[in-house]
């Protein structure tokens, strides 16, 4: 009996690498029940989780009663498999969607000039607006996108996938960029509506427009967010590299960056202003900060973001942010700021990403992840799956929002200016927007191209 026992572990060692060859797809040791333990990241396929069955199975009946032998092997055996990012693209949170979606309609209504509906928005309540938060959706939802799969698809398909996003924005810009001023020329005859589209400079000198256009120089009155966009998501495939390996790192460089913009002034330069309107420079640490949370941050930053002093902290400087944006308007209220908190927060650069700005946008997001867990049930509201809708198509609903946006000041100014009429055209192009993202998302489930990262 000793000699058949050793014989069975001495052939059970042999074939011990040929053991985890066989099981090595389902992330789990063979010969031993699942212990609760989650997939390798990117998912187990059925076919690999029917052969590691097999595999226990047969091991089970070839080695009756040596299940504790089997487990003394398996786990001295190496393991060589990285570490690897755990999420995937298809695990989307439905808030970052319906956030990005309402504040696609706050974009909409905020780029109508002279409208009284941007009352509504988040714009006159506090220091920061819709931009931070499309700019860090965009970052988490990349890493989401791209790290989750990248087990599976390996560094070539990710890089390409990160490239042909860039083209898509970039391809999307340009074409925005046409229809923008065949429609202002159309409407205009080429002398009106020129200053307040900033299309002016093109009719004046075309050629040299067009070219600083192509090299994402110049850009019309409210497309100007596209560029930084095709320049954070160019740089991604690097940037993924990087926080894979040293995600503290990463974030370290990107503060410095930033503080870089704030001391320095360091830009990127734009025409004929001198400097992008969104600097890449200092709007990146959004676009990195979302990136990070996705891969290594939530976790450390957990008991952070759920404490109970965060909260009051981050409803303080709300409320804080509250009344010096509403002394903007009123000046009764702009007497009450004292006259050393006025120098310490002016000048507030929305192009530098100013500190009280990215201070406002962080306490409303720890405030909103707060009041709205994951498993919300008013995400089946109907209401609420229009702005997931538009969320998951946000770069064409981007696109033909700015279009939207100028034809309603074309009303507004043609027709009337009336309250009655800037309700309505806020109402219209609101219903556009969701009919179109509904359609696409329609026709993207028929012919599924790959995730909405924008």
């Amino acid at each position: 009996m000793r000699w058949k026992r050793g014989r069975r572990l001495a052939s059970l060692r042999g074939s011990g690498e040929s053991l985890l060859a066989l099981c090595a797809h389902s992330g789990r040791k063979p010969g031993i029940p699942s212990r609760g333990r989650r997939p390798a990241a990117g998912g187990t396929s059925r076919n690999a989780d029917n052969r590691v069955r097999i595999c226990e199975r047969n091991t089970a009946q070839a080695f009756p009663g040596e299940r504790g032998l089997i487990e003394a092997v398996t786990d001295r055996l190496p393991v060589t498999e990285p570490k690897a990012f755990r999420g995937h693209e298809h695990d989307r949170d439905l808030r970052l969607d319906a956030c990005r979606g309402l504040a696609l309609w706050f974009i909409f209504i905020n780029h109508v000039p002279d409208n009284a509906l941007t009352w509504l928005t988040s714009r006159n309540y506090g220091f920061s607006d819709t931009s931070e938060v499309f700019v860090f959706v965009s970052g988490y939802t990349c890493m989401l996108a791209y790290g989750g799969a990248l087990r599976e698809q390996g560094w070539a398909t990710i890089a390409a996938r990160a490239v042909r996003r860039c083209w898509e924005i970039y391809a999307a810009f340009l074409l925005l960029l046409i229809v923008y001023l065949a429609v202002v020329w159309a409407v205009g005859g080429g002398n009106r509506y020129l200053d307040e589209t900033n299309t002016g400079i093109f009719f004046r000198d075309p050629g040299a427009a067009l070219v600083h256009a192509i090299v994402l120089q110049y850009a019309p009155v409210n497309s100007d967010i596209l560029p930084t966009f095709v320049l954070l998501h160019l740089s991604f495939p690097g940037l993924l590299w990087l926080l894979m390996r040293f995600p503290a790192v990463v974030l370290m460089g990107s503060v410095v960056l930033y503080l870089m913009v704030q001391i320095y002034s360091w830009h990127v330069p734009a025409w004929p202003s001198g400097e992008m309107y969104f600097n890449p420079v200092a709007w990146q640490l959004l676009f990195v900060f979302g990136a990070w949370y996705a891969c290594d941050g939530a976790k450390r930053l957990r008991y952070v973001v759920q404490s109970p002093v965060t909260l009051v902290i981050a409803l303080l400087y709300l409320a804080f942010s509250f009344i010096i944006t509403l002394s903007w308007q009123f000046k009764v209220l702009e007497q009450l700021v004292p006259t050393g908190v006025s120098d310490l927060i002016y000048p507030i650069y929305k192009s530098h990403l100013a500190p009280v700005r990215l201070l406002h946008f962080l306490g409303l997001a720890i405030v909103v992840s707060r009041l709205t867990p994951p498993d919300w049930r008013s995400l089946m509201q109907p209401w609420m799956t229009a702005m997931i809708r538009c969320g998951e198509n946000s770069l064409a609903i981007y696109c033909l929002g700015v279009l939207l946006s100028f034809l309603a000041h074309l009303v507004l100014v043609e027709v009337s200016g009336g309250l009655a009429m800037q309700v309505a055209i806020s109402i219209a192009g609101i219903a556009l927007m969701i009919l179109a993202a509904t359609l696409l998302t329609w026709e993207s489930r028929l012919d599924r191209r790959g995730p909405k990262l924008f």
